[in-house]
């Protein structure tokens, strides 16, 4: 298998979706976070052909295997939000930031 063989712009065109950037981030972010007891495939999301589609690209290890990967990893993450008043601060690294920096 040839590494970046293929971008998540085509697995999306792929996929029959809208395969702009913008549009990519929108699906994931109105999807994320995906639970992590539900894989990728079965995601209740998607169409029956989409989902055999992701379940072949993923047990086949087909050229697809690893922008679908991909997907996967961002589907299932949490996304970030900045605390209110702290752009910059996110929830997620509020519990270590006081220690590094002496709060």
């Amino acid at each position: 298998m040839e590494p970046g063989v293929h971008s998540i712009n085509s697995l999306f065109r792929q996929l029959g979706l809208p395969d702009g950037d913008k549009d990519i981030e929108s699906f994931i972010q109105s999807h994320q976070p995906l639970p992590g007891r539900v894989c990728l495939q079965d995601a209740a999301f998607w169409s029956p052909a989409q989902a055999d589609f992701l379940r072949e690209a993923i047990s086949d290890d087909a050229d697809w295997a690893e922008v679908v990967d991909e997907l996967d990893a961002r589907l299932h993450t949490t996304p970030r939000r900045p605390l209110p008043g702290k752009p910059w601060l996110t929830e997620g690294c509020r519990a270590y930031l006081p220690e590094m920096c002496g709060y």
